[in-house]
C-alpha cells in the first residue's frame, strides 16, 4: 500500500500538463493535512514535474527525458530571469528549443523566429506582436510592460510574455548558464539510468525458505537477491555464502544479512563504484526515501556504464575539465613522467593565487594519468595526502611529476611533486582503487 506522500506524488503526475496546483487544493482533493501536501508538491518539484513561480503559483509541467534536458520550459526561465509573466500563463509548461536575441531590425528579428523560440527583446511592441504570431514566446528586458492587446494574443494563443528588469546581455547570460548546467547533469550518469527495474528484479519475501533461493538459482543463474518483506520494503539480502550449508527448509529471514547497504535512484554512478569497490559488494539494492526497493544495480552495470561515460563526447564543461584542458604532457625520452599546466585566471582564489581545489584537480589528474598508463581500466580515489602547499600566482607554468611508488592488481599510490620555476610548490601523495574492465 502506497503512502499518502506516494499517493500525491502519483496524483500530480496524472494531473494534465500546464494545470495549476495548489497546497489548499491537494489537500482537500487528498484528505491529508496542508503540511503533508506541501512536502509532496516539493518532492514533486524536485523531481521536475510541476514548477513554482512567484506571483503566478505551481504549475505541472513536462518531465523531462535524459536526452531532453537541456531544453528548459518557459515556467524555469520566469525563475532563472525573476520574471513577471504578463500574459500567456497556460503555455508556461511548453519547452524552448532556442532563444533568439531581438537587437536587429524587425524583419531580420522576425527571419530567425520560430515555432518555440524565446525573443528576447527590450520594449518593442510591434515585434513582441509579430514573436507571437510566429509561435514563439517574448521575455521583455529592461523591465517594461507591453500593450493590454498584446497581452490579450499571448493569453489566446497560450505563449507566455515575460518581462524581466535585467537588461538583455544579463538574461541571456543567465539562460545560457542554466542550459550549461543542466548539460553537464546530463553527463553525470545516475543510478535511475541504468538500474534493473523493479518489475524484472528477482527478489525474495521474508516468509520463504532457503529452498526459493535454489529455486530462483537454477532459473536465474544468479546467487544475490535482495529480500522484502510485505510492504516491498528492503530488509535483507540474500547470497550463496549465507545460504551454504543451510537446511532448505530454514526461513529466509535467519540465513540473510539485515540491513543491507542501498542507494537511491538518484545516486551518482560513480559513488556507487566506489562503495561496491570498498565494501567487496556484487550487487546493491535501489530503494526510495520509504526503503521501499525500486530495483537492483550489479557491478557489470556500473562497469558498463563508467565505460559509456568515457567514451561521451563532451558537452558541458565542469571546471574539472577546464583544469584538465590546460593538461601538456612533457615527458622525456628516458621514461620521466611530467605535465605541464597554466594557472588561468579561473583556477585562482580571491587573493590570485592558486586555489586548493585547483591543485587537488590538477595532483589527481597527474596521478590518474600516469596510473592509467600502467594498467587499462577505471579508478577510484581513494585517499588523498596533501604534504605542503605554497601560494602560486596566476599565469605561472606549472610542471607537474607523478611518481608510482607501487601498483598492485586492486591498488596504486603515486606521489606527486608540483613545480614552478624549478622551485617546489607542493607535494601530494594519492592512493586509488582499481577497477578492472574484464
Amino acid at each position: 500500500m502506497a503512502t499518502k506522500h506516494e499517493q500525491i506524488l502519483q496524483y500530480i503526475d496524472t494531473l494534465p500538463i500546464g494545470e495549476k496546483i495548489s497546497v489548499r487544493q491537494i489537500a482537500k482533493d487528498m484528505k491529508v493535512s496542508e503540511g503533508t501536501a506541501y512536502r509532496a508538491i516539493k518532492d514533486a518539484e524536485n523531481k521536475g514535474y510541476v514548477s513554482t513561480i512567484e506571483r503566478v503559483g505551481t504549475i505541472r509541467i513536462e518531465r523531462k527525458k535524459k536526452e531532453n534536458i537541456e531544453k528548459l520550459t518557459f515556467a524555469e526561465v520566469v525563475n532563472i530571469v525573476d520574471g513577471q509573466v504578463l500574459g500567456g500563463k497556460a503555455g508556461l509548461h511548453k519547452t524552448l528549443n532556442k532563444f533568439v536575441i531581438g537587437a536587429m531590425k524587425l524583419e531580420a528579428m522576425m527571419r530567425y523566429t520560430g515555432a518555440g523560440n524565446l525573443l528576447i527583446v527590450g520594449n518593442r511592441t510591434k515585434a513582441h506582436e509579430y514573436a507571437l504570431n510566429a509561435g514563439a514566446a517574448v521575455l521583455i528586458t529592461g523591465g517594461f510592460d507591453t500593450d493590454e492587446s498584446v497581452k490579450k494574443l499571448a493569453d489566446g494563443l497560450q505563449l507566455p510574455i515575460i518581462s524581466s528588469s535585467y537588461d538583455t546581455f544579463t538574461v541571456a547570460t543567465m539562460i545560457n548558464r542554466a542550459i550549461y548546467d543542466q548539460l553537464i547533469k546530463k553527463e553525470i550518469v545516475l543510478v535511475e539510468d541504468i538500474l534493473t527495474s523493479k518489475e524484472n528484479t528477482v527478489c525474495l519475501h521474508l516468509t520463504d525458505k532457503v529452498e526459493k533461493w535454489y529455486q530462483y538459482n537454477a532459473e536465474t543463474g544468479h546467487g544475490r537477491y535482495p529480500v522484502i518483506d510485505d510492504q516491498s520494503k528492503v530488509v535483507g539480502m540474500v547470497t550463496s555464502k549465507d545460504i551454504m550449508g543451510q537446511d532448505h527448509s530454514l526461513p529466509i529471514e535467519k540465513a540473510m544479512t539485515k540491513h543491507p547497504m542501498t542507494v537511491n535512484e538518484k545516486t551518482s554512478v560513480a559513488s556507487v563504484s566506489h562503495m561496491m569497490v570498498w565494501e567487496g559488494i556484487e550487487v546493491l539494492p535501489v530503494v526510495d526515501q520509504s526503503n521501499r526497493l525500486q530495483g537492483i544495480i550489479s557491478r557489470q552495470d556500473v562497469l558498463k556504464a563508467l565505460q559509456m561515460i568515457g567514451r561521451q563526447p563532451q558537452v558541458g564543461e565542469t571546471i574539472d575539465d577546464i583544469i584538465t584542458n590546460q593538461f601538456e604532457d612533457i615527458s622525456d625520452t628516458k621514461g620521466e613522467v611530467a605535465y605541464q599546466c597554466e594557472v588561468t585566471p579561473q583556477m585562482t582564489n580571491f587573493l590570485g593565487t592558486i586555489s586548493y581545489g585547483v591543485f587537488t584537480t590538477i595532483v589527481t589528474e597527474a596521478a590518474n594519468r600516469v596510473l592509467k598508463s600502467f594498467k587499462k581500466g577505471d579508478l577510484v580515489i581513494e585517499n588523498i595526502t596533501i604534504y605542503f602547499i605554497k601560494p602560486v600566482q596566476m599565469e605561472s607554468k606549472l610542471e607537474i611529476r607523478p611518481k608510482i611508488l607501487e601498483v598492485g592488481r586492486k591498488f596504486g599510490k603515486v606521489d606527486v611533486e608540483v613545480y614552478n620555476g624549478g622551485i617546489v610548490v607542493g607535494k601530494a601523495m594519492m592512493m586509488a582503487q582499481l577497477l578492472d574492465r574484464s
